[in-house]
């Protein structure tokens, strides 16, 4: 079943901006570090990952990260780096009470994450369209699984949101759909948000569109933002591009194989 979410959350966005959710300590409090509870597919998943490709150790995180995350050409032709390029590793956006990101330490269910920026230039009657990619890796499903639900907790409680200083989300339209539900067989469970972007610099309002995925002990997601003279397909193209590619890419790191 779909479920429809008024509200919205917060974007993956470049290394500045809004993108992860805190996931709380008592999801990891139990297991050792870098320890897996639970390595086997859901009822909803089909992918059946390999143990030993999992990973234990925030430099096996890394790792997988650098492998799975998208880069300019995930996204399709146009598409250029963005400075900076990458977030720095000991950081990750959290959303506050006043409904404002900000940067903080990882939570400890983290064992590494990463967001990259990515930008379509500004062209004659085009203005540039900015986009990123998050990929986290968790000590367990069970934290990644909290992350998913903190971004739905997110949308009810911050109708909108300061991605930073001059730049804002809102009027977001969201659902969400567990692996095997209408077709969604790419993950055990998917959020999608659409609305409204402004900006001091890019004015607005423009397209906006966020997607997330969980699988296993990962989440990965994608943000485009548009600017004037971008329509609705053609940044929703970019997202579904980015995040087809990265969902391939982690499917292939850790499946077990024949």
């Amino acid at each position: 079943m779909t479920v429809l979410l008024a509200g919205c959350s917060g974007a993956a966005d470049d290394p500045g901006g809004g993108g992860k959710r805190d996931a709380p300590m008592s999801a990891s409090a139990s297991p050792e570090p870098g320890g897996n509870t639970d390595t086997g597919p859901s009822p909803e998943d089909s992918l059946v990952p390999d143990p030993a490709r999992l990973p234990q150790t925030r430099a096996e995180a890394r790792d997988l990260i650098d492998r799975v995350i998208a880069g300019p050409d995930s996204f399709g032709p146009g598409v250029v780096k963005r400075s900076p390029y990458e977030s720095a590793p000991a950081t990750w956006p959290v959303l506050g009470e006043d409904c404002v990101w900000r940067q903080q330490k990882p939570a400890y269910s983290v064992l590494a994450t990463l967001t990259r920026s990515f930008e379509v230039p500004a062209e004659p009657g085009k203005g540039p369209v900015r986009l990123g990619a998050v990929v986290t890796v968790h000590r367990t499903r069970e934290d990644a699984a909290w992350e998913m639900a903190e971004s739905i907790e997110e949308s009810m409680r911050c109708p909108t949101q300061e991605l930073r200083e001059g730049e804002t989300i809102g009027s977001m339209v969201a659902g969400a759909l567990l692996g095997g539900e209408s077709a969604q067989n790419s993950s055990e469970d998917f959020l999608n948000e659409m609305g409204e972007y402004r900006s001091s610099e890019l004015g607005g309002p423009h397209h906006y569109s966020w997607q997330q995925a969980q699988t296993l002990q990962f989440t990965v997601a994608v943000t485009g933002k548009g600017a004037k003279g971008r329509t609705e397909d053609e940044i929703d193209a970019f997202v579904n591009e980015a995040q087809g590619a990265m969902l391939s890419r982690l499917e292939n790191a850790v499946e077990k194989q024949s």
